[in-house]
């Protein structure tokens, strides 16, 4: 049995690195299309490997759909009316995972000073707003807001 990689890379202290490839033409790979390759890998079915990850169906079917419209090559293969084995990554989908997982792990490596000099640097007493939008500049209207003028 393979065990998933997880989501992004943790540090010890739990801070973690996301990585998600954003294509010129608005495709992207990312953590979850990854997972969900691994998981059909391990289980051999599109509803095993969505359960197994707490993704639903319908939404596992549309990333493989997409992943496989994503590239020149087949990501998966589909062999209709096996029960329980019916889909299999081929060796180019076996290729993205690897690309990518050693992607992680280099894009990891090469932070792993900044980060911990990010995470040295955090607030001790910091609490969250509720409902804040990351990133967002204080005091910048709500979205949908109109703005005063």
């Amino acid at each position: 049995m393979t065990s998933h990689s997880p989501t992004s890379r943790a540090g010890k202290d739990g801070t973690r690195l996301f990585l998600r490839v954003d294509f010129p033409d608005g495709r992207r790979l990312g953590p979850g299309k990854i997972m969900l390759l691994e998981a059909i890998r391990e289980h051999r079915s599109i509803l095993s490997a969505a359960k197994a990850i707490g993704m639903s169906y319908r939404r596992a079917w549309l990333l493989v759909d997409e992943l496989d419209r994503m590239f020149e090559q087949r990501v998966i293969v589909t062999f209709p009316g096996r029960r329980g084995a019916g889909t299999e990554v081929t060796a180019f989908g076996e290729r993205i995972i690897a690309l990518y997982r050693a992607m992680e792990r280099q894009a990891a490596k090469a932070t792993h000073t900044a980060l911990g000099e990010l995470t040295q640097a955090l607030a001790a007493e910091y609490q969250p707003k509720p409902h804040a939008e990351p990133d967002e500049p204080e005091g910048a209207p709500a979205p949908g807001a109109k703005a005063a003028g």
